[in-house]
């Protein structure tokens, strides 16, 4: 036979089962006051004893404390049991310890079973959203967007739990909850298609939120853009580049990309490369990473790493040099560069060392077969121009 016709004869014939059930309560308690008696002094002192347990815990966890804390998430927990569960488990405690008529233990069972599906349901519910917001609670800054993500959160975590919780009181009315089950799937999955770019993108802003890759305030960069975060919203992420533009970019595309955040920097590698002339001498190349190393570590906010010759360039002999800044500020980096850059091209000049560009130099044989470099036949400004022997006429030019 079918549940629900069964269900529906019980609620037709409910006036009369109620009066059987008075009349039974009735006929147990002239006949076994005694007992009726003890059972229903039992259950209330049980009551009392749930309730002054619940109010002893929650001040001995105390008041104040912020969700994110242990304490703070028990005593929510505790704080949302209802006093209508607790007045049902006393009683269903009595029950099992006597023996009332068997419609009153039908009754009791059933308001038990109610309300223990209820309050497993605030429970969850509770233990959900404060997970949640546990979880925020250092994503406190973006208050507007955390406030908004938490309403859809507690929206969709409410329609959850308590359809859960109805259909288990259903359940175990011997309704068939089957094709209610049914219903609902093919439902959720047809918004869910429906209103996938939605949930996409909200869900996205859930992982932003809680997962906290970036924050309000962070500069960020991603493909060609660069820029400070300005909002994080339930659909999109809105980024003032640094060129001066709004750039406004939808939450789960913005995830697909992989994202630098400038914020969290702690330090700035800084590598240089540099060039000096092939007529650098020996004891002057070898001198070159000594005097680097000095210049870098004379700064503040500078850690040098290393300073080698590398490489034999085409018009140049190179040294790479790799130091840290100390402080995440770009300016900051911008300025050690420039006053180390300035210092080695003075030390350089004290050295008597060039710095090489791109050039092409000649050189002419001399009768000995050797390579006469130029620049020695060029005189210095101190020096007079050398005498140039007299010709006689008809000599050769």
């Amino acid at each position: 036979m079918n549940a629900q016709p069964r269900i529906a004869e019980t609620l037709i014939d409910l006036p009369g089962q109620i009066r059987v059930l008075t009349a039974q309560t009735f006929q147990w308690v002239r006949t076994d006051s005694l007992t009726a008696a003890i059972g229903a002094g039992s259950a209330a002192l049980l009551y009392l004893i749930f309730v002054g347990i619940r109010l002893g815990v929650c001040r001995w966890l105390g008041e104040g404390h912020d969700i994110a804390s242990w304490r703070g998430f028990v005593r929510r927990m505790v704080g949302r049991t209802r006093s209508f569960f607790l007045a049902a488990l006393a009683v269903k405690l009595v029950v099992r310890g006597i023996a009332p008529p068997g419609t009153l233990a039908d009754v009791v069972s059933f308001i038990f079973t109610v309300a223990a599906a209820f309050q497993g349901a605030i429970w969850v519910r509770e233990l959900i959203l404060g997970l949640v917001a546990r979880r925020a609670a250092a994503s406190a800054e973006d208050h507007s967007s955390l406030a908004s993500a938490m309403g859809i959160i507690t929206v969709l975590v409410n329609v959850v739990v308590w359809s859960v919780a109805a259909i288990l009181v259903l359940d175990n009315l011997n309704v068939n909850v089957t094709g209610l089950v049914a219903g609902l799937g093919v439902g959720g999955i047809a918004i869910g298609l429906a209103a996938q770019g939605i949930f996409g993108d909200l869900f996205a802003a859930l992982a932003i939120l809680f997962d906290r890759p970036f924050r309000v305030g962070d500069q960020i960069k991603f493909g060609d853009v660069q820029g400070d975060v300005e909002a994080i919203g339930l659909k999109t992420v809105r980024i003032r580049a640094l060129t001066g533009e709004q750039v406004i970019i939808s939450n789960s595309e913005l995830l697909k990309l992989q994202i630098a955040n400038q914020r969290r920097i702690l330090e700035r590698r800084v590598v240089l490369q540099i060039g000096v002339i092939y007529q650098t001498t020996p004891d002057q190349l070898d001198a070159i990473p000594s005097e680097i190393e000095a210049i870098i570590r004379a700064r503040e906010h500078c850690r040098f790493d290393r300073a080698h010759f590398f490489r034999f360039g085409d018009s140049s002999l190179d040294f790479e040099i790799v130091f840290h800044v100390t402080v995440p500020e770009y300016n900051v980096l911008m300025t050690e560069r420039h006053v180390i850059g300035l210092a080695m091209i003075r030390r350089f000049a004290e050295m008597g060392v060039e710095f090489a560009y791109p050039t092409q130099t000649s050189f002419t044989a001399g009768l000995d077969g050797k390579a006469i470099d130029p620049r020695e036949l060029v005189p210095s400004s101190g020096d007079a121009e050398p005498e140039r022997p007299e010709r006689s006429a008809g000599s050769p030019a």
